[in-house]
């Protein structure tokens, strides 16, 4: 096939040294790395909470510096990079085609360079404004820029899946895009479209006003900017895990994923509904009418939709495997999975946790409820069990699978593997019921609990036992980690195996994309018009947003920035 820009490799190719594969290795591995920096910072947090104060002894300025570049670190850098490696290279392997090298490295330096100057701004301590980056709070603008580096760099890569795509689409009119392809692709179109809100309130709100080029941000106004990127942006970070979870996960099970144009229908409804929803982050902002809230409030109730015929789905996916592999009964097909296997292990366990993160979600997504819990402890605890686990867990195995295969040297200790995923789903599992527990009792978030401890006396005297519970799943999670980065680092340093690893495969599926005649199925078709359903999406953003943001433009007020920390 004649492809525009994008070399051509036979299908399955696993040449040692090939190009894309060293790109791939290099955002996994910067990405991993700033997980590293960022996970250190995570068990101090945790005993914190617990009421244990070991910032004195750490080379920090104060506890929101280490808030800050935790934050920054595991949120916005290694889930980056991570998917941007990912997002490339897998539908690179699936559809035998090599991205424009020059652009894969233009992206990966520029990501570098953005994270290299937002890293100095946090460690030079000018730049303490945690992850959401609130103004009035003021950041340095090389902060701000380095940020604005790393979100341009993710939608190069996305231009350099979409060319993969539409060359392929090219040579093969009239057929269903592959499945791993087509997961990828609808990613980033939401994420293209979801950037924009965070893009905007960055380079014309808080850069110029870092720059002192005017005099004031408006708080209201970059809010709702942010949180217009904000709750996407979780499934930026979600979405990759559900392509492991549908593509690869089911093989490793011994089975087959049960229905490929479900996947399609889901990833479709990502797209429509999980980014006008940012309001629910807003409940308590008084800038923002009632209706409007209400309005989002009932689209995210349909973000949760495509998420239940997800565990149904990948549920059934695993039976099958498990019954193919002799399982017999009710629950008999779950003790014969390959539990041994801590990439298989590490992605069932994210999905387990997210039962519980979905739940919490609905909790804050109802305005009553949410009302209870703003501004607590249950937020973090509540993020952890979605991204620090969900994500976390399964980028985790992804990386016990696909490092191997892209360095070319076997895993180091496969049990201690394993172990590093057991031990982070308990300390992980700990820590939020200790968190959410505390929420519950109004322990606050984002708060140094040894400077507000006489303030909040009353509270914490019932919340000892959460705070605990908080503290050790911290200890826990430090366990963990450390087994983790030992495994990957032992990996990395290991001499090259004699045979390629291979690559993981992509599972086949029971009910496929085509007719048992081999024409397209009418509905999948209608699916691939991504066009018209991008269409459909910004026509429903600008219902959701436009009237509102016109709205807070036209009010605007400016205020001057501080540095509290």
């Amino acid at each position: 096939m004649a492809m525009t820009g994008s070399a051509n490799v036979p299908a399955g190719r696993a040449l040692q040294g090939a190009p894309e594969k060293r790109v791939t290795l290099a955002f996994l591995g910067v990405g991993l790395a700033a997980m590293l920096l960022g996970f250190l910072l995570g068990p101090p947090q945790a005993l914190n909470y617990a009421g244990i104060d070991i910032y004195d002894y750490l080379p920090l300025s104060s506890y929101y510096q280490g808030l800050t570049l935790h934050g920054v670190l595991m949120a916005l850098v290694f889930t980056s990079y991570f998917i941007c490696g990912l997002l490339l290279y897998l539908p690179a392997r699936e559809l035998g085609m090599r991205p424009r090298m020059p652009g894969a490295w233009l992206a990966f330096w520029m990501m570098t360079v953005g994270t290299l100057m937002a890293g100095a701004a946090m460690v030079a301590d000018t730049s303490n404004v945690l992850y959401t980056l609130y103004p009035p709070m003021q950041g340095h603008p090389a902060f701000y820029l380095g940020l604005a580096l790393v979100v341009v760099a993710t939608l190069v890569t996305a231009a350099l899946t979409f060319d993969m795509y539409l060359g392929w689409r090219r040579a093969n009119p009239g057929q269903p895009t592959p499945l791993v392809t087509y997961m990828a692709v609808v990613t980033w179109i939401m994420w293209a479209i979801a950037s924009v809100g965070l893009a905007v309130g960055v380079l014309f709100i808080l850069l110029p006003w870092s720059l002192g080029w005017v005099e004031g941000a408006d708080p209201q106004l970059f809010r709702t900017l942010f949180w217009y990127t904000g709750h996407p942006i979780v499934y930026f970070w979600l979405l990759p895990a559900y392509i492991a979870w549908y593509a690869i996960v089911p093989k490793q099970a011994g089975g087959k994923l049960v229905s490929d144009p479900m996947v399609r229908l889901v990833f479709l409804m990502f797209l429509l509904f999980s980014i006008p929803v940012g309001f629910h982050h807003q409940y308590a902002d008084p800038g923002i009418p009632v209706a409007w809230k209400l309005v989002h409030n009932i689209m995210t109730a349909f973000v949760a939709i495509p998420s239940l015929i997800t565990a149904f789905t990948v549920a059934a996916s695993l039976e099958n495997g498990g019954r193919a592999r002799g399982g017999r009964g009710v629950f008999g097909w779950i003790p014969v999975l390959p539990w041994k296997n801590a990439a298989f292990t590490a992605s069932v366990l994210a999905m387990v946790t997210f039962i519980f993160g979905g739940a919490g979600g609905m909790v804050l997504a109802s305005f009553n409820l949410n009302l209870v819990v703003h501004n607590t402890a249950f937020i973090p605890g509540h993020f952890h069990i979605t991204v620090g686990t969900a994500v976390t867990m399964t980028f985790m195995g992804l990386a016990f699978a696909l490092i191997p295969h892209l360095s070319g040297r076997t895993l180091l200790a496969p049990k201690a593997a394993l172990a590093s995923v057991w031990l982070w789903f308990v300390g992980m599992m700990t820590f939020a019921v200790g968190m959410h527990w505390q929420g519950v009792l109004g322990v606050p978030r984002r708060s140094k609990i040894s400077d507000i401890a006489g303030e909040y006396a009353d509270v914490y005297a019932n919340a000892a036992f959460p705070a605990a519970l908080s503290g050790l799943g911290g200890v826990i999670l430090f366990v963990a980690g450390a087994l983790f980065f030992w495994v990957i680092v032992g990996t990395l340093l290991r001499r090259r195996a004699a045979e390629l690893p291979p690559m993981p495969e992509f599972t086949e599926t029971l009910s496929g994309p085509y007719q048992a005649d081999g024409t397209p199925k009418r509905h999948v078709m209608i699916m691939e018009r991504l066009g018209l359903w991008t269409l459909l999406t910004v026509v429903l953003v600008a219902i959701a947003y436009a009237p509102m943001l016109i709205e807070q433009v036209r009010g605007y007020v400016g205020v001057p920035g501080v540095q509290l920390w």
